[in-house]
C-alpha cells in the first residue's frame, strides 16, 4: 500500500510530518510526503519560529508526479495553512488517489474552543466543502463543534449531535471529548451506528497527540484493519505515548514520545493479523 501525505514539516517539535512518516514506515507502510510548508518549529508554545509556505512550489512537484504516472492508495491531509491549499488538496484527491482508494481528512483547525491564528469562518467553510469529499474525518472536539455547528465543549451528552451532523459529510471520527475524569473517542459506523473507546484522561495538553493518533489510524487501515480495529489500536497507541511522556517529557511542547511505543503498535498490529 502507498501513502501520500500531505502536511507541514515542523522541523523541531514533534508533529505533522515527522511523525508521521516513521509511524507508518514502522509499520511497514510506503509513505509518500507532500510538505505544504517548512517551520523551524511548530507553532504551539514555541515563539520567533520561522515559517515558508511551500504552495508555490507544489504545482511543479504534482506536474513531476504526474508524469510518473503515481497513484495512492491512500491519501491523508493534516494542516492546511491557507484555503488555496484546502482547494489544491482536492485537485490532488481527484488526480492521485487510485480506484478505490482512501481518502483520509484531518480537519487541523483549532484547538480548546479557538480557531488557531489567522484561520476564519471561510477557512472553515472550506475545510467542510473538502470534508465532504472524505472518506473519513478526524477532529478533535473543538474542530468536530466548529464543522458542525455543535456547541463546545462537546460533551457525552452533545456528541451524538455532532456526529449526526459530521455523517453528512462523511465518517467522523472525534477525539478528545472529556467525560469526567475520562477521555473518549467517538465515532460513526458505515451503518449508521455510534461507537466510542474510552482511556483515562492524563492531565496537560500534549502537542502532536493528534498527529500520532492520526498517524496510527492511517497506517492500521492500510494494514487492512477494520475501521472499529483501526481507531481501537490508534487511541491505545496515542495514549500509551501520552501516558509516557507525561512522566518522560519535562517540556510538553517538543513533542510526545512516541517512539519507545512503536514496537508494542506494531506488535498489536501483527496479533491482529494472525487472529485476522
Amino acid at each position: 500500500m502507498r501513502v501520500l501525505a500531505i502536511n507541514d514539516l515542523s522541523c523541531v517539535g514533534k508533529c505533522s510530518l515527522t511523525v508521521t512518516l516513521p509511524i507508518l514506515s514502522a509499520c511497514g507502510v510506503e509513505c509518500t510526503v507532500l510538505p505544504t510548508a517548512i517551520l523551524s518549529t511548530h507553532t504551539g508554545g514555541f515563539t520567533g519560529y520561522t515559517f515558508h509556505d511551500l504552495t508555490s512550489e507544489l504545482p511543479a512537484i504534482l506536474a513531476h508526479w504526474k508524469s510518473l504516472g503515481l497513484k495512492f492508495d491512500f491519501i491523508y491531509s493534516g494542516y492546511l495553512g491557507s484555503i488555496d491549499q484546502i482547494e489544491l488538496v482536492s485537485s490532488i484527491k481527484k488526480e492521485f488517489l487510485a480506484e478505490n482508494g482512501t481518502f483520509i481528512v484531518d480537519p487541523v483547525m483549532g484547538d480548546e474552543g479557538k480557531l488557531y491564528a489567522g484561520f476564519t469562518a471561510e477557512y472553515v467553510n472550506a475545510m467542510k466543502a473538502l470534508c465532504a469529499e472524505a472518506d473519513y474525518i478526524l477532529p478533535n472536539a473543538t474542530e468536530a463543534a466548529f464543522l458542525s455547528g455543535v456547541e463546545y465543549p462537546l460533551t457525552r451528552e452533545n456528541v451524538d449531535k455532532a456526529l449526526v451532523e459530521l455523517s453528512k459529510l462523511s465518517l467522523p471520527v472525534i477525539t478528545g471529548v472529556k467525560d469526567g475524569a475520562d477521555i473518549c473517542v467517538f465515532f460513526s459506523g458505515k451503518n449508521g451506528g455510534k461507537y466510542s473507546f474510552t482511556h483515562e484522561n492524563v492531565e496537560g495538553f500534549f502537542c502532536g497527540a493528534g498527529d500520532v493518533f492520526a498517524s496510527a489510524f492511517v497506517a492500521c487501515l492500510a494494514r487492512g484493519k477494520h475501521t472499529a480495529e483501526a481507531i481501537y489500536l490508534a487511541s491505545e497507541f496515542a495514549t500509551a505515548a501520552i501516558r509516557r511522556s507525561a512522566k518522560e517529557v519535562p517540556d510538553k511542547k517538543y513533542g510526545l514520545s512516541f517512539e519507545k511505543e512503536i514496537l508494542p503498535f506494531v506488535l498489536s498490529l501483527q496479533s491482529l493479523d494472525k487472529n485476522a
